[in-house]
């Protein structure tokens, strides 16, 4: 009985030891030290070390420098007793290829040992890049699309505005022609339709477009910046002067794409009301109120009185100065940003004192 009890775990040792050689899939033991203690003939293929190389230095070594503190903080859960399943990290392999390893490993504490499984996804991951480069793209087009359709529904307003004062004007009472008045009866009923056409569009493209925006960490400062190398032109032709201190803050977690409209948005007002014969002057700002994030935005512009425009500033196609330009559309898409996310806007202005706008950030 004792010779067949040997024999019989002589022929599973040897077993195990062919299944670890044989594997297709990344077998090893590492110790709780950080080292590799095995490895089967898989991983030494994949990364191109020796299995004496890969044995004689710290693991961390072999692992890819943006994954490693993390990797680190699972590798501290092992010690605690605790599976860890599913995780994905990258390795360097010696010829410095990026490859991607899909990780089982079970802690054995009594042998202060990890004994670990690994899958190479390397090229499930460059599918799933390829996948999202092209969903990027295809969110770009998309986006250039709606932004076509919102821009054309837009400016068409001004012209169609502009029709509608003819029609305003004309004195028909001088026209005796049955006929042209009933085809200026036509034409005027025309453009009131096209004109609720147009800013029924642009309505529903913007609530699309808050059902859909997404926020991260950004720069206030980066964000400036962006905007003021695009303006760099009129901000020397105006002359304009800014002072930006974001000392209190400057990251906040937002659209970045929303922030950029709305110092554009808010600059661009600025230089277009500047009261006549003066440099436009604007300075922006952050602080904190309690536990709220605020951007503060201030001009020495043309101003409001601000109880005659009240909740009429922030409205779409709400316009209060005889300027050329304007469109009533930037103080709309301004709020419409901050407030989609969970922000608001406060307003402090006088007639030729300048406006103030503070902006205040959802946490």
């Amino acid at each position: 009985m004792k010779i067949e009890s040997v024999s019989a775990n002589s022929t599973d040792k040897l077993n195990k030891e062919l299944f670890f050689e044989i594997s297709q899939d990344i077998l090893c033991v590492a110790g709780y030290d950080g080292y590799f203690r095995m490895v089967n003939p898989a991983f030494t293929k994949l990364m191109g070390y020796s299995h004496e190389e890969l044995l004689a230095k710290p693991i961390d070594e072999f692992i890819y420098f943006e994954d490693r503190e993390l990797t680190s903080q699972y590798r501290e859960e092992l010690k605690k007793s605790i599976p860890l399943l599913n995780y994905e990290n990258r390795y360097v392999t010696k010829n410095g290829e990026i490859v991607w390893l899909a990780w089982t490993s079970m802690p054995r504490d009594a042998d202060r040992l990890v004994f670990a499984i690994a899958k190479n996804i390397t090229h499930k991951k460059i599918i799933e890049q390829d996948r999202n480069a092209l969903l990027a793209n295809l969110t770009r087009i998309n986006q250039d699309l709606k932004q076509l359709t919102y821009t054309t529904s837009h400016d068409l307003r001004s012209p169609v505005n502009n029709l509608l004062s003819v029609f305003g004007l004309l004195d028909t009472s001088k026209i005796q022609d049955a006929e042209t008045l009933q085809f200026i009866d036509i034409l005027k009923s025309a453009t009131e339709s096209l004109k609720d056409s147009l800013n029924h569009y642009v309505d529903i493209l913007v609530q699309k477009d808050l059902l859909t925006v997404k926020r991260g960490e950004i720069s206030l400062s980066a964000s400036l910046d962006t905007v003021m190398l695009s303006l760099k032109t009129l901000l020397e032709n105006s002359k304009t002067r800014i002072t930006a201190d974001f000392s209190e803050f400057d990251d906040i977690k937002f659209n970045a794409s929303y922030m950029e409209s709305i110092f554009l948005n808010l600059i661009t007002n600025s230089i277009k009301y500047v009261i006549p014969h003066n440099t436009p002057v604007i300075g922006i700002s952050t602080k904190r109120s309690g536990n709220v994030k605020q951007l503060i935005f201030k001009d020495q512009g043309a101003g409001f009185d601000m109880d005659l425009v009240k909740d009429r500033l922030f409205g779409l196609n709400q316009t209060f100065h005889n300027h050329s330009d304007a469109k009533g559309i930037g103080l709309y898409l301004v709020r419409s940003h901050l407030t989609s996310l969970g922000g608001s806007i406060a307003v402090e202005s006088k007639p030729n004192e300048g406006t103030t706008f503070t902006l205040s950030f959802k946490s």
